[in-house]
C-alpha cells in the first residue's frame, strides 16, 4: 500500500466533455483529433496510441473544487469511454518515462516545493514532497510541454492530523 493516492479527473467530467464537447465550467469548445503526442489521457492515466487513438482537448482547471483561484489549461481525455485511474493503484507506470516536475502546494494555492524527476523514481520524491507537513497536495505536470497531468494526496491513513483531505 502507498501512502499517497492518484487523483485522475472525475468521471463525470470525462463524461461530461465527451457527450458535450464542451470544457467543465468554462463552456468552450472541445477539440477531437486523432493522437499527434502521448498525452497522457487525464481520466484512466495512460499514455495515447499516437496516430490511432482519438482524444479530445479542451480546457480543465486542476484546483477546481480544491482552490477558490482557477489556473485552467489545455488537457486531454481519450475520444472514447475509458475507466477512471484507480486511486489506490500507485503511480501510473506510462508516465514513468516522461520529465515530469512535481508542484508542492499548501492550501490557497501557493507553491511550497518544487522536484524534477527525470528517470522515474516518483515515488521517492513524492514521499519527500508528501512528508512536509505545509505540503497540502502535489500536482505532476510533464516538464516538456508544461501540462497538469494528475493530482497525488496523501492517503487516507497517512494525512496530517488536524488536516482535511484536500477535495
Amino acid at each position: 500500500m502507498t501512502s499517497f493516492r492518484v487523483v485522475a479527473i472525475d468521471t463525470s467530467i470525462a463524461e461530461s466533455v465527451r457527450g458535450t464537447l464542451r470544457s467543465p465550467r468554462y463552456g468552450h469548445p472541445a477539440h477531437t483529433e486523432i493522437a499527434t503526442g502521448y498525452g497522457p489521457c487525464r481520466h484512466c492515466l495512460r499514455t495515447f496510441r499516437v496516430g490511432a487513438e482519438a482524444r479530445i482537448l479542451f480546457t480543465y482547471d486542476p484546483f477546481a473544487g480544491v482552490e477558490a483561484l482557477p489556473l485552467p489549461g489545455p488537457v486531454f481525455i481519450h475520444a472514447g469511454a475509458c475507466e477512471r485511474y484507480a486511486e489506490d493503484g500507485g503511480f501510473p507506470g506510462d508516465l514513468r518515462s516522461h520529465a515530469l516536475t512535481l508542484n508542492g502546494y499548501a492550501r490557497g494555492r501557493r507553491l511550497r516545493a518544487q522536484e524534477h524527476v527525470a528517470d522515474g523514481e516518483v515515488e521517492a520524491a513524492l514521499e519527500r514532497l508528501l512528508a512536509r507537513p505545509e505540503i497540502d497536495y502535489v500536482h505532476v505536470r510533464d516538464t516538456a510541454a508544461g501540462c497538469y497531468d494528475l493530482r497525488v494526496e496523501r492517503a487516507l491513513a497517512a494525512r496530517h492530523p488536524n488536516r482535511p483531505p484536500a477535495a
